[in-house]
């Protein structure tokens, strides 16, 4: 496998990925539809090669700025999502 440092950021209307030129999709946070203006952060993977190194955390904030830029709010059933958001208050009005 290449080294992460090739991997990039890919944002979608569901989902932030952290994805290889090949298309592996290393990190994800997921959050599919479940209203008019609501999605449900669902999901948060990191590869074992790359926990510990943040990358989690830079998911979660792409994620919280798609939202923000879109107009829509979230439900959070992923624990990890739960967490970061109790850590960044600032963000505390994306929350549905």
């Amino acid at each position: 496998m290449a080294t992460a440092t090739t991997a990039q950021f890919e944002i979608h209307s569901h989902a932030v990925q952290y994805v290889m030129p090949d298309g592996t999709v290393l990190a994800e946070v997921t959050f599919p539809a479940v209203g008019d203006g609501v999605v449900d952060i669902n999901h948060t993977f990191v590869d074992e090669s790359l926990r510990g190194q943040g990358i989690a955390g830079r998911l979660l904030e792409q994620a919280a700025q798609e939202l923000e830029e879109t107009g829509r709010k979230a439900r959070l059933s992923c624990s990890y999502a739960v967490n970061w958001f109790e850590k960044h208050p600032e963000r505390a009005g994306l929350v549905a």
